[in-house]
């Protein structure tokens, strides 16, 4: 029976993407090979268990609730997240994809949402983006992640737009302010001078507003 490392299963309010404000069921999976200098969620490293899809597919359907987002850590580092995303697919419920955009996308479910980063320099972590997978993305439902903590960061995000037009690729491109780092407003100025057009958009995590942000399972 196939299994997945478990982090944690939980309903939530989602607080990125334009899925912002969305309630869903997140099943956070364990183990992530790179280490972004922001990263909020370190605790999803090495923390989990195994457990069975069956076991994962009872507690998300205990919820009550169709929208289901697969997250990490990086949940394309185990291999069993694509055939778990398919899963969910085949049990009725929209599925998204959280994924760093290291690991190959053209696995993944084409019923499946996917949002995906591209690494900032900021991030320590540019080198691991997988620019293959801009060839998988699915203009009409997937989304793209830029989290900024400097103007060196804005710049070349706004450069990988333009370089590799990335407004006709996915419905969103997310350009999100590294929390208590970057300000929202001058993240928004800097948009707003450059007039950058849709798609891009400029996000907060809406769920660190909503609970203190070092609160776990929201």
């Amino acid at each position: 029976m196939p299994q997945l490392i478990v982090n944690e299963i939980f309903h939530s309010i989602q607080g990125e993407s334009t899925w912002a404000g969305v309630p869903m069921v997140f099943v956070r999976l364990t183990g992530c090979p790179l280490r972004c200098t922001w990263c909020d969620t370190t605790y999803s490293f090495h923390e989990g268990r195994a457990r069975s899809f069956d076991e994962v597919l009872a507690e998300v359907a205990a919820y009550g609730c169709r929208t289901v987002e697969v997250t990490g850590g990086e949940p394309l580092a185990q291999q069993a997240c694509y055939s778990f995303l398919a899963a969910l697919a085949d049990a009725g419920y929209t599925v998204l994809l959280e994924t760093a955009g290291s690991h190959d996308l053209s696995p993944v479910d084409p019923r499946v949402h996917a949002i995906m980063d591209l690494k900032c320099p900021g991030s320590g972590e540019e080198r691991h983006n997988r620019w293959s997978n801009l060839e998988h993305l699915k203009p009409e439902r997937d989304e793209l992640k830029f989290v900024i903590a400097d103007r060196a960061d804005y710049e070349w995000a706004k450069a990988k737009v333009a370089e590799h037009e990335l407004g006709k690729r996915v419905k969103a491109i997310l350009f999100s302010p590294v929390f208590g780092k970057l300000e929202y407003e001058t993240l928004s100025r800097w948009m707003l001078d450059d007039r950058l057009p849709p798609p891009v958009r400029f996000q907060v995590q809406m769920h660190k507003h909503i609970w203190h942000p070092s609160t776990r399972g929201v």
